[in-house]
């Protein structure tokens, strides 16, 4: 896939993050959506402008792999907020019920204005497809900052005012 020629300021990403461990054949992501390697994930160039803030989606057995991620693709790595899905889902080690959000800066880019800075924890059930996130990331990044330019990254569905890249779409 190809990225747009323009650059963005504001980039949201989901990734197709590949797992190794799942005990059933009807339990992979694969059945889902294609996925892609860490490798193939890191080598991607993302359509950043010079200052621009990356909103990344990442499980927790994906944390590590999400910040080699966000420092691959020219990010620092400066906050994150929690998806409580109010459901507990799957998982290993522990059931999980929560997704999280990495925040990362390339450049020089400034925080929301302080009134218009929400909780860290977004509540907000799970919705009825798989990996279909929360559409009020959105709604507050565009409330955040109207003027700058945003493009959703492994996208799956177009959103005014968004452009969208994602063999999905």
């Amino acid at each position: 896939m190809k990225f747009l020629e323009e650059l963005f300021s504001i980039l949201l990403a989901d990734p197709p993050w590949r797992y190794s461990f799942s005990k059933s054949s009807s339990r992979k992501i694969e059945n889902q959506y294609p996925t892609m390697t860490l490798e193939e994930i890191k080598t991607l160039k993302v359509p950043a402008k010079k200052n621009a803030v990356l909103y990344l989606w990442a499980t927790a057995p994906k944390l590590r792999e999400a910040l080699e991620v966000m420092q691959a693709w020219g990010f620092e790595y400066k906050t994150h907020m929690i998806w409580d899905k109010l459901r507990t889902g799957m998982g290993y080690w522990a059931r999980g019920q929560h997704e999280l959000l990495l925040i990362g800066v390339k450049g020089k880019f400034r925080p929301p204005a302080p009134s218009l800075r929400i909780s860290s924890v977004i509540r907000s059930p799970r919705g009825g497809v798989h990996s279909k996130k929360p559409e009020m990331v959105r709604d507050m990044l565009n409330t955040q900052y109207p003027t700058e330019n945003k493009i959703e990254l492994f996208a799956r569905e177009k959103f005014p005012g968004w452009a969208c890249w994602g063999n999905e779409v």
